[in-house]
C-alpha cells in the first residue's frame, strides 16, 4: 500500500478551508433562520459567497490561496463533505416512519411517480430548446437533453429532510410523504444519471449493468429491512447486554451507515441512498439508545451537515449572469423545473385523491433540489455534458428551489393543519413526547403465570400507546405456561414477544433482561411480606438493583372472583413531584383508553398540628400563613394535574382533603370513593441498602384493600 500524505501547506490550506467554511455556514445559517429561512439556505449560500464570485473576484489572491485547483485539496474538503451527506441521510433515516408511509402507500406511489414523469418530459423538451452556448459539446445532444432532463426530475432528499426537520414538519403526513417520494426520485435520478454517464463515456447504453444495478439496489433494500434488520438488532442487544454506552452505539452506528453507503456505491447508487436505508434499519431497532441518535444529531447538524452544504456552492460563478442571454435561460430554467416539479407532485396527490392542502405541500416540498442536484451538475461538467454556462443554471436552479420550499412550506402548513386524524395523531405525539413514563419505549411484564400478572398487564396495556411494544418474560423452570399464555392475551392484538427464562434466580434474570431498553417494568407484586420486606423478595431486590421505572401491581384483596376486577374508578393522590407526574399519566391514560374516572386528591396535613408546631417555635400567627401557603401550594398542584388530565383526555373528579396522616386519609378516602385502584407515585431511594418508598406509600401498601400501583422511580441513595 502506498499512501501518500498531504504535504505541511496541504493540511494548513485544508483546516483554514474547514473553519472558514464552517463558521460561514454557521453564521449565514442562524442568520437565514432568524429570517424566516431553514438554516441550509444560509449554509448553501456561504458556499456560494466563498466561490468565485463575490469572493473570488473581490480578493483573487486570497480566493486562489484558500481553494486552490489542487485534486488532493479538493478531495480531502470533499470527503469531509460526503461524511456530512452520509450522516445527515442516517438522521433522516432515524426520523422515517415506515408504518406510516405504509399506511399512505397508494398516494406516496402516485406522487412520486408524478413528481419524477410530468419533471422528466418537460425538462427534456427544455434541453432540446436551450441554446448551444449551454452544451459543451453540440455533439452530445440526446446526452444533454437526457442530462437536463434528469436535473430536473431530482429532488434533494437531504435538503428536504433539512428543511421538514427544521420547521418540525417531519411527522406530518406530507412530512413522511415528501421523504417516502423524494426517495424513489433520488434512486431512480442515480439510476438515470448512471445511465447518461454510461452514454457519455461509452456511447451506448449498457443494458446488462443497467439491469445489475437495478436489481441490487432491489435486493439491497430487501436484506436490509428484513435479514439486516436482524443482524443490527442483534449487534444493538449485545450493546444493551453489555451496558457499553452510548460511545460504542456511536460508533457502531456510523460503521453501519458507512458499510451500507460502501454497498449501494458498490452498486453504482450514491452512498446516501445505502445510508438513508441503515438509518432506517437503525431507527426500527427495538434495541437503540436514544442517547446515540443524540450525539449524530448533534455532530451532524453542528459540524458535517454545514460543510456539506457550503462545499456545495463553492464552484458556482455568478459573474456569468452579466450574459443577458444566460441569466434569461436561467430564470426560464427555475420555473420550468418549479413548475413542472409542483404540478407533478400535485397531480399525483389529486390521483390519490389526497387533500388538496397536502398536494400543494407535496408540491412545494419535492420542489427543493439542493445540493444533489449540484453533485449532479458537477459529474455533468467532468463528463463534459455541461459547460461552465450549463453547469451555474443548473446550481441557480437548485438554491432558488431550495430558498422558495422553506418560506412556501411554512405559508402551506400555516393555513393547512391536516386532516382530523392528522391532527389527533400529532397531539398524540405531542403529549407523548412530553411524557416521563407513558412513552414510545417498550415494556417488560416478568411473570410466573399468576392472577397478579394478569391485573398488571391489564394496566400496562390500556395505560401504555397501541404500538408500544411488550416483552413478557416467562421467569423459572416452575412457571404456569397456561398462565402465561394468559398474561400474553391480556395484550390483543399489541406487538407482544414472549421471552422464557429458566433461571431459578428470577431477580437476576428480570435485571439482565431489562438492560437491554426498556422504558418501564410492570410487576404483578404477590401481597406475602415477610419481615422487613415491602412486597416480596423479588420485588425488594429489584427495586434494590434497577435503574428502569418500576410499575408495582399488588392486587387488590379479600376478593372473591378469581378474575381481576375492572378498573371503574382510580385514586390518584397528586403532588408536585415528578414521580407523581408519572403515575398522573397512567392514570389519565387509562382513563381515556377505557373510561375510568380518577379522582385527584392532594391531602393537607392538619392545620392545628402545623399551629401548634409553630407557636412551640414562638412563631406566633405564622402558621395561618403556613396553612394558606400550603394551601395555595395543593390548589396549583390539582390545577396541574386537571390540566394534564384534560390533555391526555382523561375523566376526572377533584376531592379535598385533610388530616394528621396523608396515608390514613388516602386510605379512607379509597373506602369511601369505592375506587378500584390506588395510583401513587414513589420516589425510589435506598436507605441502609433497604429500598424505601417513603413513609406514605408503604403504609398505603399495608393499610388499603384495593389493588394498589406504586410508580417507583429511581432517584439514588439517601441517607
Amino acid at each position: 500500500m502506498n499512501l501518500v500524505a498531504p504535504d505541511e501547506h496541504q493540511l494548513l490550506v485544508f483546516w483554514t478551508q474547514f473553519a472558514v467554511l464552517l463558521l460561514a455556514a454557521r453564521a449565514l445559517g442562524q442568520l437565514m433562520k432568524r429570517a424566516g429561512q431553514p438554516a441550509v439556505v444560509g449554509e448553501l449560500g456561504a458556499g456560494l459567497l466563498l466561490g468565485p464570485s463575490p469572493f473570488g473576484r473581490l480578493a483573487p489572491g486570497a480566493g486562489e490561496w484558500l481553494f486552490p485547483t489542487d485534486e488532493v485539496q479538493s478531495a480531502m474538503l470533499f470527503a469531509i463533505s460526503w461524511i456530512g451527506a452520509v450522516f445527515l441521510l442516517v438522521s433522516t433515516g432515524f426520523e422515517t416512519d415506515l408504518a406510516l408511509i405504509k399506511r399512505l402507500g397508494k398516494g406516496a406511489a402516485l406522487v412520486a411517480a408524478g413528481s419524477l414523469v410530468l419533471p422528466l418530459l418537460l425538462g427534456a423538451g427544455l434541453g432540446m430548446a436551450l441554446p448551444d452556448v449551454f452544451r459543451q459539446d453540440p455533439g452530445k445532444r440526446l446526452i444533454f437533453v437526457l442530462f437536463i432532463a434528469t436535473a430536473l426530475s431530482i429532488s434533494s432528499l437531504p435538503v428536504i429532510a433539512k428543511i421538514l426537520n427544521e420547521m418540525g414538519l417531519m411527522r406530518r403526513n406530507f412530512g413522511q410523504m415528501t421523504l417516502a417520494a423524494g426517495m424513489a426520485n433520488d434512486v431512480a435520478g442515480w439510476i438515470l444519471l448512471g445511465v447518461i454517464a454510461g452514454l457519455a463515456q461509452a456511447g451506448e447504453i449498457a443494458l446488462g449493468q443497467l439491469a445489475l444495478t437495478l436489481g441490487g439496489i432491489a435486493a439491497f433494500t430487501l436484506g436490509a429491512l428484513t435479514v439486516g434488520q436482524r443482524a443490527v438488532d442483534a449487534v444493538l442487544r449485545e450493546l444493551r447486554r453489555r451496558q457499553a454506552g452510548p460511545a460504542a452505539t456511536f460508533t457502531t452506528v456510523v460503521v453501519i451507515a458507512l458499510v451500507a453507503g460502501a454497498l449501494t456505491q458498490f452498486l453504482g447508487v450514491e452512498a446516501v441512498i445505502g445510508a438513508f436505508v441503515a438509518g432506517i434499519v437503525l431507527g426500527r431497532s427495538k434495541y437503540k439508545q436514544d442517547e446515540a441518535e443524540e450525539h449524530l444529531e448533534i455532530v451532524t447538524a453542528g459540524v458535517v451537515a454545514p460543510i456539506f452544504f457550503a462545499t456545495s456552492g463553492l464552484r458556482v460563478d455568478l459573474g456569468l449572469l452579466a450574459d443577458l442571454q444566460i441569466l434569461l435561460w436561467s430564470v426560464v430554467v427555475i420555473a420550468v423545473a418549479s413548475v413542472a416539479k409542483f404540478s407533478g407532485a400535485w397531480l399525483g396527490a389529486k390521483a390519490a385523491r389526497l387533500p388538496s392542502g397536502e398536494g400543494i405541500a407535496l408540491g412545494v416540498g419535492l420542489n427543493a433540489r439542493g445540493a444533489v442536484e449540484i453533485v449532479i451538475a458537477t459529474i455533468g461538467l467532468s463528463l463534459g455534458v455541461l459547460n461552465q454556462a450549463s453547469y451555474t443554471v443548473v446550481v441557480l436552479m437548485a438554491i432558488a428551489t431550495s430558498m422558495m420550499a422553506g418560506p412556501m412550506l411554512r405559508a402551506v402548513a400555516r393555513s393547512w393543519q391536516g386532516t382530523d386524524e392528522e391532527q389527533r395523531r400529532l397531539q398524540k405525539e405531542e403529549s407523548v413526547s412530553r411524557n416521563v413514563m407513558v412513552r414510545s419505549h417498550r415494556l417488560l411484564l416478568p411473570s410466573q403465570g399468576g392472577i397478579n400478572s394478569i391485573v398488571a398487564a391489564q394496566l400496562l396495556h390500556f395505560a401504555w400507546l397501541d404500538d408500544v411494544e411488550a416483552t413478557v418474560l416467562s421467569v423459572g423452570n416452575d412457571a404456569d405456561e397456561a398462565g402465561v399464555q394468559a398474561v400474553v392475551d391480556v395484550f390483543d392484538d399489541r406487538p407482544v414477544t414472549v421471552r422464557r427464562v429458566s433461571s431459578d434466580d428470577a431477580p437476576e434474570a428480570i435485571l439482565s433482561e431489562a438492560k437491554l431498553g426498556y422504558g418501564a417494568i410492570g410487576i404483578g407484586a404477590p401481597d406475602d411480606r415477610q419481615g422487613r420486606w415491602i412486597l416480596s423478595p423479588v420485588v425488594d431486590q429489584l427495586l434494590t438493583s434497577t435503574s428502569v421505572p418500576l410499575v408495582i401491581v399488588r392486587r387488590a384483596r379479600n376478593l372473591e372472583r378469581p378474575l381481576p376486577g375492572a378498573f371503574a374508578r382510580a385514586l390518584v393522590p397528586v403532588s408536585a413531584t415528578t414521580s407523581s407526574r408519572a403515575a398522573q399519566e397512567i392514570a389519565f391514560n387509562l382513563s381515556a383508553s377505557i373510561g375510568t374516572e380518577a379522582v385527584l386528591t392532594h391531602v393537607l396535613t392538619n392545620p392545628g398540628a402545623i399551629h401548634s408546631s409553630d407557636r412551640e417555635r414562638g412563631s406566633g400567627g405564622g402558621g395561618v400563613a403556613i396553612g394558606e401557603a400550603r394551601a395555595d401550594v395543593a390548589s396549583k398542584v390539582i390545577q396541574r394535574a386537571e390540566a394534564l388530565a384534560g390533555e391526555l383526555g382523561g375523566r376526572v373528579r377533584t376531592v379535598a382533603r385533610s388530616g394528621s396522616s396523608t396515608a390514613a386519609e388516602i386510605v379512607a378516602l379509597a373506602a369511601e370513593e369505592e375506587v378500584d385502584l390506588v395510583v401513587l407515585g414513589a420516589n425510589l431511594r435506598q436507605i441502609e441498602g433497604r429500598p424505601f418508598l417513603g413513609n406514605v406509600v408503604e403504609e398505603v401498601l399495608e393499610d388499603c384493600d384495593a389493588t394498589v400501583v406504586v410508580v417507583a422511580t429511581p432517584s439514588g441513595p439517601y441517607g
